[in-house]
């Protein structure tokens, strides 16, 4: 599978919302969400717990850009994945934890994020189906992208685990020099 992704930091979460309901998009559902993120050699694979969910295991590929951008993916339960990745267990790399206001609008999943130590930002996903291709994705993300204009921050060209770990090193490097 794969989908049209686009992220950026969000200003006024508030206000965003506001934008949400301009744009006549409807809130599927907010969700507390853990993503327990594994050391791979290629790719990236979490675990995501949901509260009121079953627990999945996203493997993903996707480039790490400033702007919208293709992300592959394959999505399993905890039987698939131990079938794919093996029995062991695999070495944690980072938790992100975030509550997640989804909304929907013209097929895109409209994220407004509030993630644990890093802040809130808005995420864009269009996924790529048969009768919306990768151009159309593209299309509408822009589109959209537009709208929230005034609430958007900086474009974010990482993960939140790539973000988070990143933090977590530098205060390392901190302590060591203190």
């Amino acid at each position: 599978m794969q989908n049209v992704e686009f992220k950026a930091e969000l200003r006024d979460l508030d206000l965003a919302r506001v934008l949400c309901r301009r744009v006549r998009a409807t809130l599927a559902e907010t969700l507390h969400q853990t993503d327990t993120y594994f050391r791979l050699a290629d790719g990236r694979l979490k675990r995501r717990e949901t509260a009121g969910h079953p627990t999945e295991y996203i493997y993903y590929h996707r480039d790490n850009a400033a702007r919208a951008r293709v992300s592959r993916f394959n999505i399993y339960s905890l039987e698939q994945a131990r079938a794919h990745f093996g029995s062991l267990e695999l070495p944690t790399w980072v938790v992100v934890r975030k509550v997640r206001e989804v909304w929907m609008h013209s097929g895109v999943r409209i994220h407004l994020d509030q993630v644990e130590g890093l802040g809130t930002f808005m995420e864009l996903e269009a996924l790529v189906t048969p009768t919306s291709p990768v151009e159309l994705c593209h299309q509408t993300v822009q589109l959209i992208r537009q709208a929230f204009g005034p609430v958007m921050g900086e474009l974010v060209s990482l993960s939140y685990s790539d973000m988070l770990a990143a933090d977590a090193e530098q205060a390392e490097e901190r302590g060591r020099a203190l």
